[in-house]
């Protein structure tokens, strides 16, 4: 079994630097196996969300895994989810938070997170949306709500997803209790080199998701995966291509959301940390140009809200 390292957080937290994530349309007995599988293999922390579907499966996962004795206690593992932009209006941000506890069947999430910076109607069930069911957050009642969330022990900290340093500065004005993690899109082809920097400065810390693109989504891309300069580094070293591009997202000081559900690259995924790049290696995915894997318009639909956060990620 791999040990995963820990990152140390500005409120004293440990997370470990490599989750998995659970954005799957897999279903919940795979995703349920795959959890159990992946506590096996030495992974420790778990990324899901209200809005995936998957809450429930994570929850079914652990408890299976404390049952067999994989792990012997909810403890030992750290758990994220994230407010949902159904439930980003001040009045039900609580309750947003405890729907996403009693899905998981847990007292408690060690992160919460808003998912993005926008309000959706609640009673979209399907993207893109229509103009007329997306909107603008109420960003200070809302981190009201996600403070007092945390103050009533349902989450042990809280942060943001897809937040720009612009987003980042007008939060941190009014905030009681900061953000201690910005979850956001990084990988060698997104290198997000101002927003990091901003967050640094900030004591906010950067969690990478789709470190390889988003590989197998119907909006990602294979350019990591096929670059033949990521090819030719794993190529010299014996490693894969998307364990050369997550050792370079970690070398950058950022903790690592990345899912697969195969049992062998679950394990290759967390197999990065006995090797290191060099620094030739690394400047030459430095010098990759840039392509955005993620672009909410292509998701959402092509909105001024919309659009106005992906200029800003």
């Amino acid at each position: 079994m791999a040990t995963v390292p820990m990152a140390s957080l500005s409120n004293g937290q440990l997370i470990p630097v490599m989750g998995m994530g659970t954005m799957s349309a897999a279903g919940p007995e795979a995703t349920r196996t795959a959890i159990v599988e992946a506590i096996r293999a030495g992974y420790r922390h778990f990324d899901t969300s209200y809005s995936y579907g998957t809450e429930k499966p994570l929850g079914e996962g652990i408890r299976e895994a404390l049952e067999a004795g994989v792990i012997k206690s909810r403890d030992e593992l750290f758990i994220t989810s994230k407010l949902s932009c159904g439930f980003a209006d001040p009045p039900v941000v609580v309750d947003g938070i405890r729907g996403s506890l009693r899905n998981l069947g847990l007292e408690y999430v060690d992160m919460y997170l808003i998912h993005m910076p926008l309000k959706l109607n609640p009673q979209v069930r399907r993207i893109p949306v229509a103009k007329e069911d997306i909107f603008a957050m109420d960003l200070k009642g809302v981190w009201e709500g996600m403070e007092e969330g945390q103050r009533l022990g349902l989450t042990k900290a809280i942060g943001v997803s897809n937040f720009s340093p612009r987003r980042l500065q007008e939060l941190l004005s009014f905030a009681k209790i900061p953000p201690v993690i910005n979850q956001v899109e990084m990988s060698p082809l997104w290198h997000q080199n101002k927003l990091r920097e901003f967050c640094k400065q900030k004591g906010i810390h950067i969690t990478a998701y789709s470190p390889l693109g988003a590989v197998g989504t119907f909006w990602g891309h294979n350019k990591i995966v096929d670059s033949d300069v990521i090819a030719e580094i794993a190529k010299l070293k014996g490693k894969t291509s998307a364990q050369i591009a997550l050792r370079w997202v970690y070398e950058k000081g950022a903790s690592i959301v990345a899912k697969s559900f195969d049992k062998e690259r679950m394990r290759q995924n967390i197999d990065i940390f006995d090797w290191s790049l060099t620094e030739e290696e690394s400047a030459k995915i430095d010098q990759l140009p840039q392509h955005k894997a993620v672009v909410f318009a292509n998701i959402y639909g092509p909105h001024d809200v919309v659009l106005q956060l992906d200029a800003e990620l």
